[in-house]
């Protein structure tokens, strides 16, 4: 009867550890889940940050937009805009109309338009997409030929931030690039 008794308790102990091993098994495979789940919905509000930052240079590109005396493209207005100072600015994705802003959304990018107008960027994500430009100042061309650097002729530095967010999520993913482009001299 003892021996019964044992085997018993020991089967007992056996089927424990397994019951133990069980649950922290889906412990893990929950934790690996969110984890992936939560690097998918970062690499879509990259994807829409940079698309934002594309958007800007479709626009400024735009050549029936830019033969529209009405209508400005990004960088145009940013340049008639404030000047962003690098060492005592910053630009958040928050700023909303203190920079020149610029969205993306399902509609994509059409030609002649000025794409103004905040909105979904992916419904499937639930996503947004939008960019903010600040003109940050002229300076001569570097590593440019001394025709293109002459006297008339300066480089125009901007400060573009794609910014991207996922419903749902708290975080917002930015991506920064700075462009130059040649333009007369203001003096």
């Amino acid at each position: 009867m003892r021996q019964q008794g044992l085997v018993m308790v020991f089967a007992l102990l056996v089927l424990l550890s397994i019951t133990v091993l069980g649950v922290s098994a889906v412990t893990s495979s929950l934790s690996q889940s969110k984890m992936a789940v939560s690097m998918q919905q970062s690499g879509l509000a990259f994807d829409a940050a940079e698309s934002a930052i594309a958007g800007v240079f479709f626009e400024s590109e735009d050549e029936v937009l830019l033969s529209d005396a009405t209508k400005t493209d990004p960088l145009s207005e940013a340049r008639q805009g404030n000047i962003f100072d690098p060492v005592a600015d910053t630009m958040s994705c928050f700023d909303e109309g203190q920079w020149t802003d610029r969205y993306m959304t399902e509609g994509g990018l059409a030609v002649g338009d000025r794409h103004v107008t905040d909105g979904t960027y992916q419904t499937a994500a639930s996503s947004k997409s939008w960019s903010r430009t600040a003109f940050v100042r002229e300076q001569a061309c570097r590593g440019s030929s001394n025709v293109i650097g002459g006297s008339n002729i300066n480089c125009h530095m901007f400060v573009i931030r794609g910014c991207g967010k996922v419903s749902g999520k708290s975080s917002v993913v930015a991506n920064t690039l700075a462009a130059s482009v040649f333009g007369p001299a203001s003096q």
